[in-house]
């Protein structure tokens, strides 16, 4: 709840023996490496830990370290996440922002939350399993009911620590998108919520084969290929859910999925949505939340949405393949530094030995520019993931959405422009707009009409879709008028211009688009027309601007004029050349 941070640990443990990955150290001082490291493996939060003196938990407490070889320029991002963090809990000092104790509560909270009272009741509470943000974990057992004599896991947040009305609202949300999201194969079966005086209880689904990190260092840092497809598919199925409802559960790594048993092809689950929050396709959120280590560029600047979790996955899956962090430095303001200015390495071993379509994968959502990386759907399309898919469905992509309502409200000139660039996406690419389109419905001729759009999302929607409000977007989207589409100008349509720039082969799509506009949609063309199809106002000075758009020669749009109209303009953009 408004904090980017690293898995806390007792002082204790950083003492001991430390699990790094295989070349972690690499180019560390010999005095900081082995056992002795007087280092901790993990970023030291400025809100420390809400639970002190209890057990420690019995998994590894962080993702291990990772030494960057070069200097990180000021200035430091972690000053006004300090300050951001001071406010939202009410501490006087921006260094001191941790969680008042129950004793400074304010004064007038409301923290019934209507649930049931007789958890005491249905429930034999065992030992602690794990730790979470504002909560902690304990194994149960059924008393009776439905799950009388069955092991659960209990989630325990204690109502001390609700000490703002945010806080109140997160536990209330957590509670509200676990039962909406609840019965995907991959996340945490929900059972029920309870209260007392003193605590929340989330009762769920008890997941016995421990986190995805233990799995990681017990294999000695990384996971073969294959093996890392198995876990990334499973990662990229339930979070393209979570998205197609819009929700973005801002917190995703290693320690936040577990596998439900030690078996080696255990089925692997998304938990602990304390962060979670919802999202609509044509919205920003603002609140600085995560874990360090795997925040993404843009939650720093204060204004993402659904792809921040993309990015935290291309951390994941870096991870998984090389056994290292993309990212790394000693402290919280370091890390920040480097999520914002670094790039990370593919150089060293092993992703020389990797296949193209592994690095391909995680450099595409490791993208410091959100609109060029990948959903969670598009993932799943991936050449490297398409032959590991084991009957996991595609689900449908929100950002078709959003793609095709800018598509229908562009000028005809783009419409043809998009078009062009269309013809030159690759088998390959053309597969996740089949499988788009499919899921929209075509009619028998093959067409799909705007009302498709809001029928193919009606068929997966929950609660949540209506709490996050992508229902309402989806029906505005359905109810622009539009003539039926057929797949080629849906392909037109529903293409992400920013997504192929992010790409290697941009300048070959690029190209032969042009190519192809050339022959069939160029045309001679007077500045004040191309201001027209553009919508400018007449107040930009359009003919300063678009004069280079236009070849001298004959009139007609130059390649330059041809790549802009792609991208969409629009006068703000003009304003600013």
């Amino acid at each position: 709840m408004g904090l980017c941070h690293g898995k806390p640990i007792e002082t204790s443990q950083i003492q001991g023996e430390n699990p790094v990955f295989p070349g972690d150290n690499d180019g560390l001082p010999s005095s900081h490496t082995g056992k002795s490291s007087n280092f901790p493996f993990y970023s030291p939060s400025p809100l420390p830990s809400l639970f002190k003196n209890s057990p420690a938990n019995s998994s590894v407490s962080s993702t291990p370290l990772r030494f960057f070889k070069r200097p990180f320029p000021p200035p430091s991002p972690a000053k006004h996440i300090r300050a951001l963090l001071a406010r939202r809990h009410g501490s006087v000092k921006p260094n001191e922002a941790s969680i008042p104790e129950g004793s400074e509560c304010e004064v007038g909270l409301d923290k019934n939350f209507g649930f049931s009272k007789q958890f005491v009741a249905h429930y034999d509470l065992g030992e602690e399993v794990g730790r979470g943000h504002f909560g902690y974990t304990c194994s149960a057992k059924g008393r009776k009911g439905s799950l009388k004599g069955q092991d659960v896991a209990v989630k325990i947040i204690p109502k001390s620590k609700m000490t703002t009305a945010i806080a109140i609202e997160d536990v209330r949300r957590e509670v509200k998108i676990l039962r909406a999201l609840t019965g995907h194969r991959n996340l945490v079966q929900f059972y029920e919520a309870y209260e007392d005086d003193d605590n929340v209880y989330v009762v769920m689904e008890l997941c016995k084969g421990g986190e995805l990190l233990d799995r990681i260092l017990s294999r000695g840092g990384k996971y073969s290929e294959e093996d890392a497809k198995f876990v990334m598919i499973q990662i990229l199925s339930v979070v393209a859910f979570c998205h197609l409802q819009g929700v973005v559960h801002r917190d995703l790594k290693p320690e936040n999925f577990l596998f439900t048993s030690k078996e080696e092809n255990s089925t692997l689950k998304a938990i602990d949505f304390g962060l979670s929050d919802y999202v609509k396709p044509d919205e920003r959120l603002n609140d600085i939340v995560g874990s360090a280590y795997y925040v993404a560029p843009e939650v720093l600047h204060r204004s993402y949405g659904t792809e921040a979790d993309m990015w935290s996955i291309g951390v994941i899956a870096y991870i998984l393949l090389c056994g290292s962090r993309p990212f790394w430095a000693r402290t919280e303001s370091g890390i920040f530094r480097a999520v914002l200015k670094a790039d990370p390495s593919f150089d060293e071993a092993p992703w020389p030995s990797l296949s193209p379509d592994a690095v391909d994968f995680v450099k595409r959502l490791l993208n410091k520019d959100y609109r060029k990386r990948l959903t969670a759907a598009q993932a799943l399309c991936h050449p490297w993931l398409v032959n590991r898919q084991d009957g996991i469905k595609i689900p449908l992509d929100m950002i078709i959405h959003k793609l095709v309502k800018a598509y229908i409200c562009s000028s005809s000139l783009r419409k043809s422009a998009l078009g062009a660039l269309a013809k030159t996406l690759t088998v390959a690419q053309l597969a996740y707009f089949r499988e788009q389109f499919t899921l929209l419905g075509p009619n028998k001729s093959g067409l799909i009409s705007m009302q498709n759009f809001k029928t193919a999302v009606l068929r997966s929607s929950t609660d949540a879709s209506k709490d996050s409000r992508v229902l309402d977007y989806v029906s505005m989207v359905s109810s622009i008028q539009y003539r039926k589409l057929n797949f080629e100008e849906f392909c037109a349509a529903a293409i992400s211009v920013h997504q192929l720039e992010g790409m290697d082969s941009w300048e070959h799509h690029a190209t032969r688009a042009y190519e192809l506009f050339e022959k069939d949609g160029n045309r001679p063309i007077m500045i004040e027309e191309l201001a027209s199809e553009l919508g400018l106002s007449p107040s930009v000075p359009v003919h300063v601007v678009l004069q280079d758009w236009i070849r001298h020669s004959d009139g007609k749009l130059s390649f330059l004029g041809f790549v802009r109209l792609l991208h969409g303009v629009s006068s703000r953009t003009f304003q600013k050349a």
